[in-house]
């Protein structure tokens, strides 16, 4: 019984986990491309905003779906 409990556990855990670090990941790469183009001195694309709005969206979802597993 406490072998089926510690198998599922992780599962649960690492749910809302994955999403947030894809998030993460998008608001990395949106804040790099902002940053390349500011240097290059290029015009600022809709590309890198909507990267950095669809990872704080991904980051909000994960925290939330983390929190909701955890409280079961």
């Amino acid at each position: 019984m406490i072998d089926e409990l510690q198998a599922s556990e992780p599962a649960s855990y690492a749910f809302g986990a994955v999403i947030r670090l894809f998030g993460v990941i998008l608001i990395i790469l949106g804040t790099l491309n902002t940053m390349l183009s500011w240097r290059g001195g290029f015009e600022l694309l809709s590309l890198p905003v909507y990267l950095l709005g669809a990872g704080a969206l991904l980051c909000v979802i994960g925290g939330i779906l983390r929190t909701d597993k955890q409280s079961e």
